[in-house]
């Protein structure tokens, strides 16, 4: 795997739409570019921003829900699946099925094919696979099915016509307490990353895996820490046409309302964000006499304590073309800041492989006193193109689709 290494600081700061993103300098490919803070470009990027209007979800029954939720013009929102518990990170197989990890149920579920997304469903099947430990993620690679799990990362030979083969633990001991999700992801060349968050808030680590990415052939062997001080990094993702992998960090509490921010950033081999003695965005000392001049500025920062999960890039054909190749990220919105940072669908839009603007795609599962009936986890492009959005506080999963 290529190695890059981005040493150009943060140049532009973004407040759009609330979600306050901070675009920084670190390029994909060409490399040398340069973000440019000047009135002229902040003012053409809040002209491009499309504006949001409510739009009325439909249960998975069709009928209406009474809630909406706020879109850009064109793009509609349904549920197509209810009853689950607490659904995280989703992927499809190469037959069209949904593969759901259901955290709470300990279980994954699997929705069949259906028109290029899967059939409304009001009640979730039969589990393929369960008595799991709190699984977030799945992914199929190279025949297998696999599940990330809190201290294990386990894997099942995978046919999506047939019942999952055997369990197999191909890593076993990964640590516990604190951060508990496991994302799995694999590149091109089979490498298999895996997300292992901090045990604490602010604090030394003993163990080198924690607030870490760490690599592994894809049976689970050769392990090795690929990227450092990342305190909670939940989604992992590869970028198409870049090979690059990205990835949400949930960054510290406590520091205030609005710092640091959340990150969602390309991560590279041997690289060190800073978590625990160095503040993003500019590597700020935690505290005094912390050394902080080898530690990599993110890629782009959200608003602090937005807590940013599942991402996606748009792969599909479905949405209008200046959606080609951008990213969408979830952020789950804040349990520790005053007001309330919401969830919501945040769009980072890409010029090439570069990101050059973040506005809100998708709101409304807030209310104006903070309450919330709902909070989207993760995200998965549909093979026909849409969106599939888990909401693992309301149980259920939504389509965005686009018919201008």
């Amino acid at each position: 795997m290529r190695t890059h290494r981005f040493r150009l600081p943060i140049l532009l700061l973004l407040l759009l739409l609330g979600s306050a993103p901070v675009v920084g300098g670190q390029p994909a490919e060409p490399s040398g570019f340069q973000f440019v803070a000047d009135n002229a470009t902040a003012a053409a990027t809040a002209a491009a921003i499309a504006p949001l209007s409510p739009v009325g979800l439909n249960g998975v029954d069709g009928a209406a829900t009474g809630k909406s939720v706020n879109l850009p013009a064109g793009f509609s929102i349904v549920q197509v699946a209810s009853g689950l518990k607490n659904p995280r990170f989703m992927t499809f197989d190469d037959a069209g099925n949904l593969l759901v990890a259901d955290a709470g149920r300990g279980a994954v579920y699997r929705y069949a094919a259906g028109g290029g997304s899967i059939a409304p469903s009001g009640q979730p099947p039969a589990p393929l696979v369960s008595g799991l430990e709190a699984p977030s993620n799945v992914v199929v690679h190279n025949g297998y099915l696999y599940i990330g799990e809190t201290r294990t990362i386990s894997r099942y030979a995978y046919d999506p016509n047939a019942a999952a083969g055997g369990r197999e633990a191909i890593v076993s001991d990964l640590p516990t307490g604190g951060h508990s999700t496991r994302t799995v992801q694999f590149d091109a060349a089979g490498a298999m990353y895996v997300s292992v968050g901090s045990s604490c808030n602010i604090c030394d680590e003993s163990d080198q895996r924690r607030a870490a990415i760490l690599r592994f052939a894809d049976d689970g062997s050769g392990q090795q820490v690929f990227a450092r001080g990342l305190r909670n990094a939940v989604g992992l993702a590869i970028q198409p046409g870049s090979g690059l992998l990205w990835a949400t960090v949930n960054e510290r509490d406590n520091q205030g309302n609005e710092i640091p921010p959340d990150l969602v950033t390309i991560v590279a081999e041997g690289q060190n964000f800073g978590w625990p003695g160095c503040q993003p965005p500019n590597a700020t000392p935690q505290d005094a006499g912390r050394d902080c001049s080898a530690i990599t500025p993110p890629t782009v920062g959200l608003q602090a304590h937005g807590a940013p999960l599942g991402l996606a890039f748009s792969t599909g054909q479905q949405f209008p073309g200046d959606y080609a190749n951008d990213l969408f990220v979830i952020q789950h919105g804040s349990w520790n800041r005053q007001p309330p940072a919401e969830p919501k669908v945040v769009r980072l839009h890409f010029d090439g492989l570069r990101p050059v603007s973040a506005q809100d795609f998708a709101t409304g599962w807030q209310m104006a006193d903070g309450s919330r009936w709902g909070r989207p986890a993760g995200v998965v492009v549909a093979p026909d193109g849409s969106l599939i959005i888990s909401d693992d506080q309301a149980g259920t999963l939504y389509r965005i689709a686009y018919s201008g």
